[in-house]
């Protein structure tokens, strides 16, 4: 089998393309970042793997279907504890006396349901598929504080193209009625570029990849 299927559904689920400082916000689909990331929990991976996890997104090809988009949710986010000045002190309110408190608004899918699809050698997939199975982390979707309500292996098999795969597999018995979208990896040059390739995890590094959305039909749920 050349492909691995995850099931991505849970109350919450954020999936970070642009968080810096305060602001954390959640692309509409998950990333690749995030979903590499999920299965080098299931690895058992950590910081000293930075280039396992690089060269583990190399070696895949990633696409999404989204089979239920769920709903954008902000949540008004305080962090207590202050921040750092230029000069690498806590800033302190003038006020109070204490460490200033950091308003870092956090957004939100809520109650979305995706199917990923990592596609690779038949060895990878076997690994990876027996790592998702049993994992040696807890999984989570995005954040540690969004767990999945259901078990995110959902199977593998062999196609010729992440296409036929997103296309023939069978949508989720939550999905939306008619056509889904689904988001492919393609072609650098050849499509929507994203900065979710991983490079450094640790040094939080992206590079640059290539992707496309497109229409499927995918059967009904079995």
């Amino acid at each position: 089998m050349n492909t691995l299927f995850i099931r991505l559904e849970g109350p919450l689920q954020s999936w970070g393309t642009r968080a810096r400082w305060g602001d954390r916000d959640t692309a509409l689909e998950p990333t690749k970042s995030g979903v590499v990331g999920l299965l080098a929990c299931a690895l058992g991976w950590g910081r000293q793997h930075d280039r396992e996890i690089r060269d583990l997104g190399l070696a895949l090809e990633f696409g999404v279907r989204v089979d239920r988009p769920g709903q954008v949710l902000r949540d008004y986010h305080t962090v207590v504890g202050g921040t750092m000045s230029a000069a690498g002190k806590v800033k302190i309110n003038q006020n109070t006396g204490e460490p200033e408190t950091v308003v870092s608004p956090r957004f939100y899918l809520a109650d979305a349901s995706f199917l990923a699809a990592v596609r690779g050698e038949a060895s990878l997939i076997a690994q990876l598929a027996a790592a998702l199975r049993e994992p040696v982390w807890p999984l989570y979707l995005g954040r540690k504080s969004c767990p999945p309500s259901v078990h995110p292996f959902e199977g593998t098999g062999q196609f010729s193209t992440l296409l036929e795969a997103l296309a023939t597999w069978p949508r989720s018995p939550r999905a939306a009625d008619g056509a889904l979208r689904a988001v492919l990896e393609v072609a650098p040059g050849q499509g929507v570029r994203r900065m979710d390739q991983i490079d450094v995890l640790t040094l939080r590094r992206y590079m640059p990849r290539f992707s496309r959305d497109v229409q499927v039909d995918p059967p009904p749920a079995q």
